[in-house]
């Protein structure tokens, strides 16, 4: 698999992109700066990193952007953009969840790509709206999901693919965490308070914040699609106006029976992310805190610990590594990967030219998206109804 040389897009230069959100002591903004620098294939030239036009100006300077193109809004900055010759190829959104829609719907309509985090939107009809907007203007709609980025996640999805261990019957999901344990959403810790704001986060704060990324890691390893969820979703914390726990069945297309977790009030877990997989013949487990192995145990035999680098990776697992076996990779690596395939994407359609397979079939769209949107409704709504079986299907 050939990969672009260092410095350059497969086109010859950087991608022009500009970033919405993502200004002074926002966390995961910096993440996404960080990940996107990491191939040298995309260059930040403009942003409206603050809806506070003096934080967005000095967001903007601490970043070198040139001031002309710092925007305190982001329909401005869609519509000056899109008329400079030199104006912004793709759009990264960074903003709380409420802003999702609007911010890539303008964009979208100025005939921009976009790169949005997730959940795609805050409800199921925004995020029908959004693909079909994507439909229609035939741009890159790519969700940063980015667990789907580390190799051995992508060397799991190859091997259920090639069936090695059979039909699949159990799937177990867990993203749990303990930040919220304490109410400092009450007390205005700001990463805390607009992700337990149902007008900035939605309907839900723990399926919407971490849920969400248990929720599509399942499918993307798998390759399962979702036919129902029995959900419970709670809130411990008191005054707390979002849950901040979640337990959701899950029955799949074709038999196979899963079950999630979401939680951030798990306390003694700072960030654990997990994935099993059991089939008829094997069962997979991965962890987001030791993303470099990948457990594997055929029926009847010894567990076999296949890590990232070593013998036994698959094409997608080398695809993703940078560094050889021994060097940790993490993180920033696995998010860099979604940000490199997106370039890929996006370079291709303004090339008019077929992207990398690998691209293409690895990066996160915005059906992806809105199937977690979904999902999220889905649950919410069956835990309402006391945890009534509840389809979160929508096309």
């Amino acid at each position: 698999m050939v990969h672009a040389t260092a410095g350059q897009s497969v086109e010859g230069r950087r991608l022009r992109v500009g970033m919405v959100g993502g200004g002074r002591n926002a966390f995961i903004g910096a993440v996404h700066r960080m990940a996107m620098r990491l191939d040298d294939l995309i260059e930040l030239k403009a942003g409206a990193l603050s809806a506070d036009a003096e934080n967005a100006r000095a967001s903007g300077a601490d970043l070198g952007l040139a001031p002309d193109r710092v925007y305190a809004d982001f329909r401005e900055m869609a519509a000056r953009e899109a008329k400079r010759p030199d104006g912004v190829e793709a759009v990264v959104i960074v903003t709380p969840n409420h802003l999702h829609y609007p911010v890539a719907k303008a964009f979208l309509e100025a005939g921009v790509d976009i790169i949005c985090d997730k959940p795609l939107a805050t409800s199921i009809g925004e995020a029908k709206e959004l693909v079909a907007l994507t439909r229609v203007t035939g741009l890159v709609f790519a969700v940063t999901l980015n667990n789907t980025g580390y190799p051995m996640v992508r060397q799991a999805r190859e091997m259920i693919a090639a069936g090695e261990i059979g039909d699949i019957r159990v799937v177990h999901a867990s993203y749990i965490q303990d930040w919220l344990t304490q109410p400092i959403d009450a007390d205005g810790q700001k990463q805390a308070e607009w992700r337990t704001d149902p007008a900035r986060a939605g309907a839900s704060a723990s399926l919407a914040d971490i849920g969400v990324h248990a929720h599509n890691l399942a499918l993307f390893v798998t390759g399962l699609e979702l036919d129902a969820v029995s959900a419970d979703l709670t809130t411990f914390v008191p005054g707390r106006r979002l849950d901040d726990n979640a337990h959701v069945l899950m029955r799949f297309v074709g038999g196979a029976r899963g079950v999630l977790a979401a939680s951030q009030v798990a306390v003694g877990n700072l960030n654990n992310l997990s994935l099993k997989v059991y089939g008829t013949r094997a069962g997979l487990e991965w962890s987001g805190e030791n993303p470099e192995a990948l457990r594997f145990t055929p029926y009847g035999e010894p567990s076999r610990m296949l890590q990232r680098g070593g013998p036994g990776n698959t094409d997608a697992a080398r695809d993703g590594s940078r560094m050889p076996g021994g060097h940790p990779e993490g993180y920033i690596e696995g998010f860099a990967n979604l940000y490199r395939d997106a370039a890929e994407l996006i370079a291709a359609r303004r090339a008019g030219r077929k992207p990398r397979p690998a691209a293409a079939a690895l990066t996160p769209n915005v059906l992806d998206g809105a199937r977690g949107v979904a999902f999220i409704e889905a649950s919410v709504a069956s835990s309402r109804n006391d945890g009534a079986w509840t389809s979160p299907r929508f096309v």
